[in-house]
């Protein structure tokens, strides 16, 4: 089957009436690549398994109609029980656009609009492009201090008035020495279509400390591509944990480099999958130099006729003596339908390196179910007690304190819903 293009001169005359002057450079810029290069497609080896036309329909219906900014009014009260519901320092990306209302300005956190001495971060990707092409508005972000509460940044958006496209894209830069604390959390209303692409590039400088909460509860059937791109300095570590439960479509890149001796990056993911889903994740993790360690561990539960990717990729370059590289993914199918895709991959160009990859694909434990039931409990009960039990690690591992209760509520209300309700 062909894939839909995209509609390259529609986005050009979208791209043109765009406000902020001062980001006409860079979208030129990056429609040229665009232009050039198109979006990726099934015969790309990374997209072999996710097809972007629905990501591509959605654009191509919205640039038809005028390439609408939706209103921001209707998601009033999803941001008000989100921000409620984590205790945290918020800046908003509504439909696209920089929302600092609920922001403290005083907790040593620097925060720029992209302007034309504030250029947005050039990542030579195709939906970065796209992502640029189209800015509406973005910034970047400079953590100095310790603060008291996280930072977290919300990326919400309202499809209610037709197919409708947004692009978030944030800069964030962690100063030496510092420790911080970041929740990234992704959601969506309305019950029409729509089509998210975020860019975010994350600078942890010499000796800084992060830890990182992203979460990704976006409305069943919407679609979100995203990149994360992550570089580390001298003694520097980020701890990381994803969390994807909503979505139609979901494609997420996570890119990190170890530039300088003594970085560490530990990141988990876990994915939760049901009827009509698609959830892909591409991890690449570049060790440049030794010593270095990084570590990552994946596992989905999937039910229905859903389909999930996994595609974890560390590099060894030449010399980089004293790797450690760790790659772990663990699948739960509960219906014969589900279908999940892994594949690990490690490319070792040195000598001295400590290595290891691994993937599982299972089922319930029909023997485990069988002892929970003579205990009391009906097929549905003891399902979500082994469910729980599977992912319950990984929500334990969230390495921000502030969301992990919230974190705890949405799987397990996540969970709830994939079960299906046919105890006897």
């Amino acid at each position: 089957m062909k894939q839909v293009s995209l509609s390259i001169e529609e986005l050009r005359a979208a791209m043109l009436r765009l406000p902020n002057e001062s980001l006409a450079t860079a979208r030129e810029a990056a429609f040229a690549n665009l232009d050039e290069h198109g979006l990726p497609t099934v015969r790309d080896e990374d997209w072999k398994y996710t097809d972007l036309g629905t990501a591509i329909d959605i654009s191509n219906r919205w640039l038809a109609n005028g390439a609408i900014t939706a209103s921001n009014e209707p998601l009033a009260g999803s941001i008000e029980s989100i921000t409620a519901s984590i205790d945290a320092n918020w800046l908003l990306v509504a439909n696209g656009i920089i929302d600092m209302s609920l922001f403290d300005t005083s907790a040593g956190i620097e925060v720029q609009a992209f302007s034309d001495s504030v250029a947005p971060f050039v990542m030579d990707r195709p939906l970065a492009d796209l992502n640029a092409a189209l800015l509406n508005d973005g910034f970047r972000v400079q953590i100095h201090a310790a603060t008291e509460k996280p930072l977290g940044i919300l990326v919400i958006d309202e499809a209610a008035a037709g197919a409708a496209v947004s692009q978030a894209s944030i800069e964030i830069e962690v100063a030496p020495g510092c420790d911080a604390e970041l929740i990234e959390y992704h959601s969506s209303a309305g019950k029409d279509d729509h089509y998210s692409n975020s860019v975010l590039a994350l600078q942890i400088s010499e000796a800084a400390q992060v830890n990182y909460v992203r979460i990704q509860n976006r409305r069943l059937g919407h679609v979100q591509t995203g990149r994360l791109s992550v570089a580390l300095g001298k003694d520097s570590r980020l701890t990381m944990a994803s969390y994807d439960l909503g979505g139609g479509l979901i494609r997420n890149d996570i890119d990190i480099d170890l530039e300088q001796p003594g970085s560490d990056v530990t990141f988990d993911g876990l994915y939760l999958a049901g009827d009509g889903q698609h959830i892909d994740n591409h991890t690449r993790v570049n060790h440049r130099v030794g010593p270095a360690s990084s570590s990552q561990e994946y596992r989905g539960i999937l039910n229905g006729r859903c389909r999930c990717v996994w595609n974890g990729k560390a590099i060894v370059y030449k010399g980089a003596d004293g790797t450690d590289a760790n790659q772990a993914n663990h699948n739960l199918l509960l219906s014969e339908h589900a279908e999940i895709d892994a594949k690990p991959e490690l490319e070792i160009y040195a000598d001295d390196v400590k290595c290891s990859h691994g993937t599982t694909v299972g089922q319930l434990d029909e023997t485990a179910l069988f002892y929970l039931r003579t205990r009391g409990l009906n097929k549905r009960q003891a399902t979500q007690l082994l469910t729980h039990a599977f992912a319950a690690d990984l929500v334990a591992r969230a390495p921000v304190a502030a969301a992990l209760d919230a974190v705890r509520s949405l799987v397990n209300v996540r969970l709830a819903d994939l079960i299906q309700d046919d105890a006897s």
